[in-house]
This record gives structure tokens, C-alpha cells and sequence, in this order.
């Protein structure tokens, strides 16, 4: 298969991805480029359907035929990683581990962070209050090494998501200051700030390969992207106390940072359009800014602002950027369209419900689900339409994943595989 790739590549032939890694896929940008999927559908039309034995918002993630995601047991003091056969949703195994049930925000659940998964297996990630634990299974479920990174401190739980990239296991790792938050935690609560910092650890062994100490303010929930600038590869992170921060991925030494650019909770996952790089913030239920930032210069270790939004900025919902433009998706359901390179708007309009799950961009089109199931599919360019709307019929919080022409849906207690693998190119052979 991996021939194949190269060979369509060559030729320049646009071939569907094989597998979704990460949270929001490929760099996390949440674009697909999968052709003839479905704009409607009814229940008929799926491949397969079923219930789970875990309940969660886990967003699944996909490496050939096996699909992984994680959950925990309401009634019983466990979490569970579940890899799935992805041509029929059959479980092929089933891996569980004990946890003490601790204070969440009433949205979260102990095993919320969104897999990776390469060739050599998954990494998953969760936390309590005495540990962020980080571990490595083979595809088939054996453990390969495991990490405890210290307590955690936040103050809605933990909801880390890692990235695989050039041979090493990444994570942001934002805690709170409890001082923050002094009005509200109970008297005798430790005041001592949480532990931050941002680590790289060998994919294959789990030693650390780097460490960057950070200042802790919010306990942080944005996933980091790749970016690829002189030559150089790039770690894109985002933080309440340290802004929008670029950190060498083979030193650990930061590139470029802008700071004092918001000053609550990120949650959005940061995003990327040519130099420029996106990241937002919000507090409550809200988003209340986003920012579009560039290095200053080559070589500068300072980052500037060239344009913010104020209005209809998402708190939870990650961006899309394609085809020059950017969209955004409010957590009350409120959609935009602007100019990626200026900001500039070319729509903003309500399309109704609550969101946490965030857009997937496939074949100019934004598959949008609410925290309700509810599917609403809008046009991805430069004027608003709504062109379909679909019921899942239960509480939804995860992020679809999309591969080889199908895609997965996760509701809180089922799972769903929707679209046809397109036919294997004449002559080719795996």
C-alpha cells in the first residue's frame, strides 16, 4: 500500500487517506479529501451500526482497518481503549483500567481525550487528580510502555490529546493555578499552581526527548498542529498563559511566541494558512476572540497580530481553513465565513443547535454535529446554505473521523460507519 501512495503521489493523483491519526485528522485541520460522499442519508444507508459497551466523547481515530477510541463505565470505576474491526464495527479488543471517580465539569468523562495512532500502535492518554498517565499499546493491545507525567490540576478534568510526529509522542500540558479560582474551591484546597509544561517523549521507548516548563494559569484543551516553515519543523501550541508558542520539534527550543493576546480558557485547536496561524480563546460558553498571527520576521522570536475577530468566535469547535477561507462554528451554533487571509467577512449566520463536536470539511462541504446529533451540512464557501440536515438521535460530543471514503460518527453509547471505499486503482497492487 505504501507503494501505492508514493506511485499515485508521483502521478498526481489525488487518492483518498488511509487513515485518520489524530484528533480532526491530518494535521488536524479537519479536511478530508474523500469524493462522492454522501450529502444525505437515512439510517438504511449506513454500513454498520452499534451500541458500545463504553459511553464518552473520545473522538475515534483509524490506522488501516482498525479503529480505536476510548470510553469509561458510568456505574463502575473503569475506562476502556476499544479497537474495532472498521469494515464491521466488530470490537477485537478490549483493553480496561481502573479509575477513582473524581470531580468533572458535567460535560467531561474520565477518558475524553481524543487517541493517535500510527504503524507501531496508540497512544492514549487521561488523567486524575495524582497523575497524567500517557501510554503506548501495539495495534494489537500490548502494552509497550507507560509515563506517569506527574499530578494534574484542573479544575474540569483533563482532556490532553497527543500527536505523533517525526518519531516522537507530543502533548500540550496546560494545568490551572488554583488562585484562579479561589472564590470558588472549597477552604484547605492547595493553592499551589499546577505543573505546565509541553514534553516530547520517544514513540518507541517513552523516554523524554525534550521538556519546555510553562507557567500555568488555565488547564488548557487544544490539541497542537505541525508547521513547516525554513526548513524547519514546527510544534504550533496554544495556551492562556503563553498565547500562540512555535517550538522546534528536534530541539524543544521555542521558535517564536506571542503572548498577552487573550487572557481565559483555549480550547480550539490551532490552525494554519500559509504564514499565518490561528488560535482562539473564550471563557463560560463562549469564544471571545480569535487571532490570526505570523512570526515577525525569519529568525524572530516574537509573533505578531494581523487581524482578530471578536464576534462569533467558538470556544470548543476547531476551525476549518480551505480554498482561502476560514469558518468558524460557535458553541450556540452560530456559523461564519471570512477571508482567511484578511478576515474580512463574507457571511455570518445562525444555523441552530449547540456544538462541541467540530466541522469536517469533505468535498466543499462542512458536516457539522450538535450536541444533540443532530448533522447539519453547510455549503463551504463564500455563501451561506444549508444543504441537508440529519438526525442521530442522541447526545454528541466527539469529532467524526473520515478515511478511505467512510466515515465513523460517535455518539455518547454508539457508533456509526457511513460511505463506500472508493474501488482500488486498475493495476495497482498492494
Amino acid at each position: 500500500m505504501r507503494t501505492v501512495f508514493f506511485i499515485l503521489l508521483l502521478f498526481g493523483i489525488e487518492c483518498p487517506a488511509q487513515e485518520w491519526t489524530r484528533f480532526r485528522g491530518p494535521n488536524g485541520t479537519g479536511i478530508c479529501t474523500t469524493t462522492n460522499f454522501p450529502l444525505r442519508w437515512t439510517a438504511e444507508d449506513y454500513n454498520w451500526q452499534i451500541d458500545l459497551p463504553v459511553k464518552g466523547s473520545s473522538s475515534p481515530v483509524l490506522w488501516g482497518k482498525r479503529l480505536f477510541l476510548m470510553g469509561d463505565h458510568p456505574d463502575e470505576e473503569k475506562r476502556s481503549v476499544l479497537c474495532l474491526d472498521a469494515d464491521s464495527g466488530r470490537i477485537l479488543w478490549r483493553r480496561n483500567y481502573p479509575v477513582k471517580h473524581h470531580y468533572l465539569h458535567r460535560d467531561n468523562d474520565f477518558a475524553s481525550a481524543t487517541p493517535c495512532v500510527d504503524e507501531h500502535g496508540i497512544i492514549v492518554v487521561w488523567s486524575n487528580p495524582k497523575q497524567l498517565l500517557m501510554t503506548a499499546l501495539s495495534l494489537d493491545g500490548k502494552q509497550m510502555w507507560q509515563r506517569d507525567l506527574g499530578p494534574y490540576k484542573g479544575l474540569h478534568g483533563s482532556s490532553n490529546s497527543p500527536i505523533i510526529v517525526g518519531g516522537l509522542v507530543v502533548l500540550a500540558n496546560d494545568q490551572m493555578d488554583p488562585k484562579r479560582f479561589a472564590w470558588y474551591l472549597p477552604e484547605g484546597t492547595n493553592m499551589d499552581p499546577g505543573n505546565s509544561f509541553l514534553i516530547a517523549l520517544d514513540r518507541k521507548t517513552g523516554k523524554t526527548r525534550w521538556k519546555v516548563k510553562r507557567r500555568s494559569e488555565l488547564a488548557g484543551y487544544a490539541t497542537p498542529c505541525i508547521r513547516r516553515a525554513g526548513g524547519k519543523t514546527e510544534v504550533v501550541f496554544t495556551s492562556t498563559a503563553h498565547g500562540i508558542t512555535a517550538v522546534d520539534l528536534q530541539s524543544g527550543r521555542i521558535s517564536w511566541e506571542i503572548d498577552k493576546i487573550w487572557d481565559n480558557r483555549t480550547v480550539s485547536s490551532p490552525q494554519l494558512f500559509g504564514d499565518l496561524v490561528f488560535g482562539s480563546f473564550g471563557k463560560g460558553l463562549s469564544g471571545q476572540r480569535l487571532v490570526a498571527v505570523r512570526p515577525e520576521k525569519p529568525g524572530s522570536q516574537k509573533g505578531v497580530l494581523v487581524y482578530d475577530i471578536r464576534r462569533s468566535v467558538p470556544l470548543v469547535p476547531s476551525f476549518v481553513v480551505k480554498d482561502d477561507l476560514l469558518f468558524l462554528l460557535t458553541d450556540s451554533g452560530i456559523a461564519t465565513c471570512v477571508d482567511a487571509a484578511t478576515g474580512k467577512e463574507h457571511w455570518r449566520e445562525r444555523v441552530r443547535g449547540e456544538f462541541y463536536s467540530s466541522p469536517i470539511w469533505i468535498e466543499r462541504r462542512l458536516y457539522c454535529i450538535s450536541k444533540r446529533g443532530q448533522i447539519v451540512v453547510l455549503a463551504a464557501g463564500r455563501k451561506f446554505e444549508v444543504l441537508a440536515r440529519m438526525e442521530l438521535g442522541e447526545k454528541t460530543f466527539a469529532t467524526p473521523a473520515v478515511a478511505n471514503g467512510v466515515m465513523y460518527l460517535r455518539t455518547q453509547t454508539r457508533l456509526y460507519s457511513l460511505g463506500k471505499a472508493p474501488s482500488r486503482v486498475d493495476g495497482l497492487q498492494e
